[in-house]
């Protein structure tokens, strides 16, 4: 249930197309669903624009497959982070169109493919070793109906292959860093715009990077004003961020 299902079941229901009984057997699951080892909120999409995301991570192939289906048979969009190939498997058992994203790590679904998708919003990653982070962003963002720019491999060991791409940068409604290592990219990109910032450290590197730790320190730490800081490879959540400003921009949060 969207914004949109939801206003035509009203209007439905005002004109008399739909009986209330049916409209109220229609709205009896709006607000979660009880499947026993989850409560599946389907009313998000309503509050945040979005559905429910499942993080797949720990919970077992069969109970990603239950929670898919069930925001599946609800939704157009669904959207699945840090799953493995046997929770795509599961949940493609029940859901068939269900898709996978390997290098992200994601499994999705996409019913609406051909919707408009918001530019203003650039992506640039420091390595190749940053792009499964990099790509879970990417995959957010086109669900939530935005068509994200990227630029890779652009790292401050080379920064003259990040120079050229300062026009896109200069021109982007919200930046995403996506940087293991030392993390230093994300105070670079700062100083060269006036979009906000949003970094993303990943626990690539070696042992006293800490898994991610000291680019997170770094960045939290940046010299360049306009720099937010997300979680240790969490791409989905600097998403769901980009997503929300972008949206306030080009079409007044809609």
């Amino acid at each position: 249930m969207n914004q949109d299902t939801l206003r035509s079941l009203l209007e439905a229901v005002a004109g008399g197309r739909q009986d209330v009984d049916g409209a109220l057997a229609a709205l009896r699951s709006l607000p979660f669903e009880d499947v026993g080892f989850a409560t599946v909120d389907h009313h998000r999409s309503l509050r945040t624009g979005f559905p429910e995301v499942v993080y797949c991570e720990h919970k077992t192939p069969g109970q990603v497959a239950e929670i898919v289906a069930r925001l599946a048979a609800r939704h157009p969009r669904v959207l699945g982070t840090r799953a493995t190939l046997a929770h795509f498997a599961a949940a493609q058992e029940q859901t068939p169109d269900l898709q996978y994203h390997e290098l992200a790590r994601c499994l999705w679904l996409d019913r609406e493919p051909e919707r408009e998708r918001h530019p203003g919003i650039v992506l640039v990653a420091a390595g190749t070793s940053d792009l499964p982070v990099l790509e879970e962003v990417a995959l957010t963002l086109d669900l939530m109906g935005h068509h994200p720019q990227r630029i890779v491999d652009v790292g401050v060991a080379g920064i003259h292959r990040l120079l050229p791409h300062t026009p896109a940068i200069q021109q982007a409604n919200v930046v995403i860093t996506v940087a293991g290592m030392e993390g230093a990219l994300a105070s670079v990109v700062g100083g060269l715009t006036a979009a906000p910032v949003i970094a993303v450290p990943t626990s690539v590197g070696y042992g006293a990077s800490f898994g991610g730790l000291a680019a997170l320190l770094a960045m939290l730490n940046s010299c360049a004003s306009g720099v937010a800081v997300v979680n240790i490879d969490n791409g989905y959540g600097a998403a769901c961020m980009a997503a929300a400003i972008n949206a306030r921009i080009v079409d007044g949060g809609r």
